[in-house]
């Protein structure tokens, strides 16, 4: 399991990998988790890292019965080729 982590206070979604952070911003209304942007650090582009980060989304948001909407194009990107996450899309 990828270790996501939800940082309320920022209101972001972080995945930490050798020493630098990928995160998710997001704005939530109820249920509805907006993801308006996604960043990976130059030092983890290319390696998947903002990939895992997407997937621990999908994880959160399956084990907290939110739904997302991928407004970054990343994001909707990610959910294009992975369709098995669909049923997590608001």
């Amino acid at each position: 399991m990828t270790s996501v982590f939800d940082s309320k206070q920022k209101m972001r979604f972080e995945l930490e990998e050798l020493g630098e952070t990928a995160f998710a911003t997001y704005s939530r209304s109820g249920d509805v988790v907006t993801i308006p942007h996604v960043e990976a650090p130059p030092a983890l582009r290319g390696q998947g890292t903002a990939g895992r980060l997407m997937g621990g989304i999908v994880e959160l948001a399956r084990a907290e019965g939110f739904k997302i909407v991928p407004r970054c194009p990343y994001a909707a990107a990610w959910f294009r080729r992975h369709p098995e996450a669909s049923n997590t899309l608001a």
